[in-house]
């Protein structure tokens, strides 16, 4: 199982980084007009966000492949599980229903990391 909690964390690791990467990425303007959501939220948002995301998804292997703190792990991906959350209210409330499948995916993997690395599968 630690190897599975180890390849969900690479997967959702590499599913936030890139996320986070891309809302950091682009101008408010640019991400308005990729992402319908963000025309609702202020001009900051997206790019909070992204920054959650970018040290979730160190949070989530960094600690652990450096030996430093890897209690911290559990705590990046409950972090992450509840920003995922976050989006999935977001995506139901204005009924984007095909955001949800990305949205609910991440959910589930970084509560999973989060289960097993709090419980049974500690470092």
């Amino acid at each position: 199982m630690n190897i599975v909690l180890w390849f969900l964390a690479g997967l959702v690791a590499a599913g936030f980084l890139f996320s986070g990467a891309y809302k950091l990425a682009l101008p408010h303007e640019k991400y308005v007009a990729a992402q319908a959501w963000a025309a609702d939220a202020p001009p900051w948002a997206p790019h909070a966000i992204g920054v959650l995301e970018v040290l979730g998804a160190l949070g989530v292997v960094l600690p652990a492949v450096l030996g430093v703190a890897p209690i911290l792990v559990p705590f990046a991906a409950t972090g992450l599980a509840l920003v995922m959350a976050g989006a999935v209210v977001l995506h139901l409330r204005r009924r984007e229903f095909p955001a949800l499948v990305p949205s609910g995916v991440l959910l589930v993997l970084a509560a999973v990391v989060a289960w097993g690395r709090f419980g049974p599968y500690a470092f």
